[in-house]
Order: C-alpha cells, then sequence, then structure tokens
C-alpha cells in the first residue's frame, strides 16, 4: 500500500508540474472567453522582476511584441483586372514607378526600393530619392489615384498593346503586401571610420565616427523575445500596417547560426521573417514610403507579433531587456561594403537609447532608424485586439530552422 501511495503522489506532482504549460488552445479559449491577461513587451518585463518567473508564467497568458522601421524587402502583388480588349502587360509603371510583370496578363508587383524613372538617384548617387515603390504602396493604400502606364507586344488572346489610366486601389481586383524579409531579429550599429560623410541604408554616416545609427526596437522586438523560435513560425498571425496577416515563410537571408551571447540573442541579423497581409485592409499610418537620401526609397513598416506564455522558459526570453541585448559595430566605409566580418565591439540596446556610446575611447552619439514610440503603439493596439477577442494566436505549422541552411 505505501508503494501504491508514492506512486500516487508522484503522479499528482507531475500532473501539477505538467499544468505549468499552457497550450495554444487553452489561451485561445481564454482569449475568447476575454479572459487572457495580456501585457505588451515593456509591462512583461515590469512584472517579471517584480512577481519572478514562476509566478509571472502563471498569471500572464500573452505577450505583445512590436516593431516599426525600414524594412527594404517588401512589396505589393497587384492583379490590375483585365481591360477592354484585354492584354497581357508586358512592362508596367505606378506613378512613373517600374513595376514587375512577369505574371500572369494582369498581375504585377511593385517593390518598395524601386523609384522614380526620372528621379535624380538615377544618374546621381546623391539624388533625394523622393518617391519610390514605397510610396506609391503608401498612396495605394491611403486611396488616392495612382497613374498605371502599361506596355505589351499583343497576342491573339490579348490584342491591346499601351494602356493609360488612373486607378484606385478600391478598383483593382486585389492587392496585397507580400514581404520575402521584414522583422529582422537584430541587426547592426553603423559608423563610418573614413574622412568623407557616406550615404547608405543606415542613413548618413558622419566622419571620423561622428554618429552611429541603430535600428531595432530592442526589448520590444519579436525575434528578440523569443530568440530560439519557440512560438514564432510558419503560420503564425501578426499584425502588419493596421490589419492581419501571417509568416508564410522564414524569411530571405534567415541565418540564426551565429554566435549569442549568454541571454540568448543573436550578434547579427539572424532571423527574419516572409511576411503577408492585405493591402486594402492597412493603414498608411503604420505603412510609409521612405526616403533615405543619397541611397534610396524604402518602405517603413509597422509589425506586431504576439508571444504566448507557453512556459517558465518562454517568459524567460520574453522578459530580456535592453542591457541583455546586444549588437555588433560595423564600418560601413569600409568592412561592411567588402564584406569584412570583423566588428568595432558591441553595444547593448540600454546604451544605445541613452544617446551616446564610447567606441575605442570616443563618445559617439546614437540614433535610431526605427520609432520606438510607434513600436510601443502597436505592441499596445495588439493587446487590446488580443484582450477583447478580436485577434486569436495561431500555433506554427511549422518551426523555423535554427540551423544553417546550405
Amino acid at each position: 500500500m505505501r508503494i501504491i501511495k508514492a506512486k500516487s503522489y508522484l503522479n499528482t506532482n507531475n500532473r501539477k508540474k505538467a499544468k505549468m504549460k499552457k497550450t495554444y488552445e487553452e489561451i485561445n479559449k481564454k482569449i475568447k472567453n476575454k479572459e487572457a491577461v495580456v501585457l505588451t513587451a515593456e509591462e512583461f518585463i515590469e512584472l517579471v522582476d517584480k512577481k519572478g518567473i514562476k509566478k509571472a508564467t502563471k498569471e500572464v497568458d500573452v505577450v505583445t511584441t512590436a516593431t516599426f522601421g525600414p524594412m527594404c524587402s517588401s512589396g505589393a502583388f497587384i492583379n490590375l483586372g483585365h481591360t477592354n480588349p484585354k492584354m497581357k502587360i508586358k512592362k508596367a509603371w505606378l506613378n512613373d514607378v517600374p513595376a514587375y510583370a512577369g505574371l500572369a496578363a494582369v498581375d504585377i508587383y511593385i517593390g518598395a526600393t524601386e523609384i522614380q524613372e526620372n528621379d535624380a538617384g538615377n544618374t546621381n548617387r546623391k539624388g533625394s530619392f523622393k518617391y519610390g515603390g514605397g510610396h506609391v504602396i503608401q498612396d495605394l493604400i491611403a486611396g488616392k489615384d495612382i497613374k498605371l502606364r502599361a506596355e505589351s507586344y499583343g497576342t491573339d488572346c490579348y490584342p491591346r498593346k499601351r494602356i493609360e489610366k488612373w486607378i484606385n486601389i478600391k478598383e483593382i481586383n486585389e492587392a496585397y503586401l507580400c514581404n520575402p524579409r521584414n522583422c529582422y531579429q537584430n541587426y547592426n550599429i553603423a559608423v563610418n571610420k573614413s574622412k568623407k560623410t557616406i550615404y547608405t541604408y543606415m542613413g548618413i554616416l558622419k566622419p571620423n565616427m561622428g554618429n552611429a545609427t541603430y535600428c531595432s526596437a530592442g526589448q520590444l522586438s519579436p525575434l528578440l523575445k523569443d530568440p530560439y523560435y519557440k512560438t514564432i513560425g510558419i503560420g503564425t498571425k501578426v499584425w502588419i500596417g493596421g490589419t492581419h496577416g501571417y509568416v508564410y515563410w522564414y524569411g530571405t537571408q534567415h541565418n540564426p547560426f551565429i554566435k549569442r551571447n549568454k541571454k540568448g540573442c543573436p550578434i547579427g541579423g539572424a532571423g527574419t521573417l516572409a511576411l503577408i497581409g492585405n493591402l486594402k485592409e492597412m493603414n498608411p499610418e503604420y505603412i510609409r514610403g521612405t526616403s533615405m537620401y543619397g541611397y534610396g526609397a524604402t518602405l517603413t513598416l509597422g509589425i506586431g507579433i504576439p508571444i504566448p506564455i507557453l512556459s517558465e522558459e518562454t517568459t524567460k526570453y520574453a522578459a530580456l531587456k535592453d542591457e541583455d541585448l546586444e549588437a555588433p559595430i560595423v564600418d560601413y566605409s569600409y568592412d561592411y561594403p567588402n564584406c569584412k566580418t570583423k566588428t568595432l565591439g558591441t553595444k547593448n540596446y540600454k546604451e544605445l537609447k541613452s544617446g551616446i556610446i564610447e567606441i575605442n575611447g570616443k563618445e559617439v552619439p546614437t540614433a535610431s532608424l526605427s520609432s520606438y514610440p510607434k513600436a510601443r503603439e502597436i505592441a499596445k493596439i495588439l493587446k487590446k485586439e488580443i484582450s477583447k477577442a478580436k485577434f486569436l494566436l495561431n500555433k506554427p505549422i511549422e518551426k523555423l530552422p535554427l540551423r544553417k541552411k546550405r
């Protein structure tokens, strides 16, 4: 009898331990009943500091993360609808920005970094790049009329050879954002060691390390709060540009197989996400065309991703702070363009957000290309949507790869 009781006691303990782990189904049930406890990543950090990992895991169901920054590998598929007579588009321009037309008859893809044909940047690398594909996408979402110009060689079934007309997002058949690489897990701190000003996708960098730029929301950034991709994967539902979308694959240049610090933070870009969402439902407040003087055009995009608190391990990573998360310092005047892998050390995001970092004994002012206030705003919006049962969680159908693909 003693042995039976002992076994019963052990089984009870095991069941209690098992209950410490939650499932997506359990959390979604609480969301549907409006009983889920949802905190932003900032709020969760404070709770863990106050109550510890075990209690925070028990009390909280979802943590919301977010970022708002330039994401060059973005673009939109647009189905224009058929003309009369019909036309198989070979070349297309939207507001004089070239679009890719190597698809079906009236499907085109507009890339965020494509620029207007008459932009000074085409002949002068220090051109202003005032308007590009990202601006077209923003204008479409805002409901503005966009000038379409298209050409074709003509066929028996698609005889039309030219068209020029104004289009509007309400009139076109379909439009959706389809981005092959967003949400870099981490990124470089850019400096310029040369004696002249340089113009880069990390902004204008002053000579002799006169400034340093970075691009991450740090402790709010999605993949930094899930460094080993325990909850964010293929099929994860996300908040993108003001609507709901999905992770449809791991992003191009996804490379998590790099050095990490003791907290699990990768010292470099590491993971990326391929994202998709309905352009017709987006809000120009959270998706904006952006000009990078002397470099080109891009798209600044807001993304929010929920992290379900499934276990104490999930809690540990979701509670990482700015001081736990480091980024590498890279010289963009020589090392970066020449594929040199050496760095000038690392700095954490608490140091970066202070406005001044020290590099080789020199104080260097810092600036962020991403907006932390905007990321905070998106994390709060997502929190509200989940709390009101307007956003349910998706369990990934496949995890993001943790090893380098060959």
